[in-house]
């Protein structure tokens, strides 16, 4: 009941999200406007943060989870049958606008319920729910073609999926019952910090605070959000230029689309196999050990691809570089999630999550236009370089800020 709602939504997410561009591209856009009609994807879970955050916190993870997943079963109604672009660009919208829902529902339950001490763990196996829908989702797609040799097939999967959870969101057993409010505002040496911005660490009991709106919580934390937020925002602007860079660093290269899916695939692999290592390392040793060594293993990996476009040997250091930063996001894996349920507030955490996914997903937004612009003005090689410094200023941010906000683990 916990993880099963996560990862149905996740495979039929991950069995449409490759078809998009391609049903965009049978409605009449070029390459160009594909592309943007697949980010409605993405600026919808961007938009639907701020919003779930307030419909978990006034109705409930469980009330929430259940009307956002018939909203996506309308919104893919409106894939199967859309005759214009507008109307499957805003279809395309609705889902990921829903999607955020889904995904801040759970991060919210996790925060008020798993103790401390194994956060990092339980956070990292629910990342790892939605990279295994991502990494499965696209091949269940691809059955699907071959035996029906229509798009139609995969979406019809997706709504399968979706009636399966909102099935059991509505009929299974309520882990909101099952487990109390608390355990996770629970810390284990007694020490908590609140990430209100009073200039210097506070240190004692975390006091209840009353139920405020989604933008009260935004300014009351704007401390912790313009600083650890930022550096937040960082690493998931580095893992969203990875998924940009390597295809296209393939094809700058001059290779085929199958050595290409092969190089992405195994880095895919390597993420996929590394996410429960990041939450044991989190859980034993703090943080910033998992952090760091990923925020350093990414950047080096940019910032060294960056320098090998010319070489004889490219496509060598191609597959070499992109399994580093398979490793570097693989270790990754539940950062994001961690920090922001060790910040939120204990009693009312939806509203800031709400804020703190937000942050992130815009840099996540951003990287892939700054890694498009900065290839137009100079190179792709710039392009590059670029987002390993943008993670070298991450990993600053995080030596900087973590030791202040975040309460340690004994």
């Amino acid at each position: 009941m916990i993880y099963g709602p996560t990862l149905l939504f996740a495979l039929g997410e991950g069995a449409v999200i490759p078809l998009i561009p391609v049903i965009a591209n049978r409605l009449g856009a070029d390459v160009a406007v594909a592309a943007l009609v697949a980010a409605a994807l993405v600026v919808g879970q961007l938009c639907g943060n701020i919003p779930a955050g307030w419909a978990v916190a006034r109705f409930g993870e469980r009330l929430t989870m259940g009307v956002a997943g018939m909203i996506v079963l309308a919104g893919l109604t409106g894939i199967v049958f859309a005759q214009s672009l507008a109307f499957f660009a805003a279809a395309v919208f609705l889902i990921g606008f829903c999607a955020a829902s889904f995904a801040l529902a759970r991060h919210s339950f996790m925060t008020t319920r798993v103790p401390l001490h194994f956060r990092a763990r339980a956070l990292s196996l629910l990342g790892g729910t939605f990279r295994l829908g991502m990494f499965v989702g696209p091949f269940i797609s691809a059955a699907l073609l071959g035996i029906f040799g229509d798009e139609t097939a995969s979406v019809v999967f997706f709504a399968v999926c979706q009636v399966a959870t909102v099935l059991l969101v509505f009929f299974g057993p309520d882990p909101e019952k099952a487990v109390p409010v608390g355990a996770g505002a629970r810390r284990v040496d007694g020490d908590s910090r609140d990430a209100e911005d009073t200039g210097e660490p506070v240190t004692g009991a975390i006091p209840t605070v009353e139920r405020a709106g989604v933008f009260r919580t935004m300014w009351r934390f704007r401390g912790v959000l313009a600083r650890l937020g930022l550096a937040a925002a960082s690493l998931s602007a580095v893992r969203s230029a990875r998924q940009v860079v390597l295809p296209l660093w393939g094809v700058s290269l001059g290779l085929d689309a199958g050595t290409i899916a092969v190089v992405v695939g195994v880095s895919g692999a390597i993420d996929f196999a590394l996410f429960y290592a990041s939450g044991q390392v989190m859980d034993r040793f703090g943080r910033l050990w998992a952090a760091l060594p990923a925020m350093i293993l990414m950047g080096a990996g940019f910032f060294a691809l960056s320098f090998t476009h010319d070489l004889d040997s490219a496509a060598m250091w191609y597959a070499m570089f992109a399994a580093v930063l398979g490793v570097g996001n693989g270790l990754s894996s539940g950062i994001l999630l961690t920090l922001g349920a060790d910040i939120a507030p204990p009693n009312e955490p939806a509203a800031f999550l709400g804020s703190w996914r937000t942050l992130t997903d815009a840099g996540g937004a951003v990287a892939p236009l700054i890694v498009s612009a900065l290839t137009a003005v100079a190179t792709l090689s710039v392009g590059v370089g670029a987002m390993g410094v943008i993670a070298v200023l991450g990993a600053a941010g995080f030596i900087r800020w973590v030791p202040r906000y975040v309460p340690r683990v004994r």
